[in-house]
């Protein structure tokens, strides 16, 4: 892409104030049980972008089924700031942290192409998600060519004999689905990310 001044222009203005322009990262900010969607309603109207990451789910009763929207990872928040608004999240009596690496101080940084194919994920699967945070061995990298889920890029894993799409979020394991092996192909000469 060639920069010009219209591109700089239409792109979002970035910077802290002082002469030093930092970008945006998605972090994970650990937040009060059933808290998420309150952090993120309260993230919306600051301005802040934000993702709870939630599915609907078919509660079966004694006498009525109900669908109800549950979250797929309780106690997170991922929020994309820079760090001035990293720092306000952290203000709210809801949120007690960030996740970090262990031994380290500064918070784990998710990768805007992981977050880009975990939110993908979930906006298109018919498969319910799961997180698997045991660690899976490394699958062949696979793109989804036929379903819902058409072009996303992922690996091809085993989980229970059953075969898999994984799409791997730093520091939290995968996110699976399950997908029938004659709709993925092969992407050759390339190391599963």
């Amino acid at each position: 892409m060639i920069l010009t001044k219209e591109t700089l222009s239409a792109g979002p203005k970035i910077g802290t104030g002082e002469g030093v322009a930092h970008s945006k990262r998605w972090y994970v900010a650990l937040v009060r049980m059933h808290h998420e969607k309150k952090v993120a309603e309260r993230l919306d109207k600051m301005g802040i972008e934000n993702f709870v990451p939630v599915q609907q789910e078919v509660h079966q009763w004694s006498d009525r089924r109900k669908v109800v929207e549950s979250v797929l990872l309780p106690m997170m928040v991922f929020v994309h700031a820079d760090p001035k608004e990293r720092k306000e999240v952290l203000s709210f009596s809801t949120v007690s942290r960030y996740m970090v690496m262990r031994g380290e101080s500064s918070p784990t940084i998710i990768p805007d192409e992981q977050m880009a194919r975990f939110r993908f994920m979930l906006d298109y699967s018919e498969e319910a998600i799961c997180m698997n945070s045991a660690p899976l061995a490394r699958g062949e990298k696979v793109r989804v060519v036929k379903g819902p889920l058409t072009g996303l890029v992922g690996e091809l894993v085993m989980v229970d004999g059953r075969s898999k799409i994984a799409v791997r979020l730093n520091m939290l394991g995968c996110a699976c689905a399950d997908m029938p092996v004659g709709y993925v192909e092969k992407i050759e000469n390339q190391v599963a990310v």
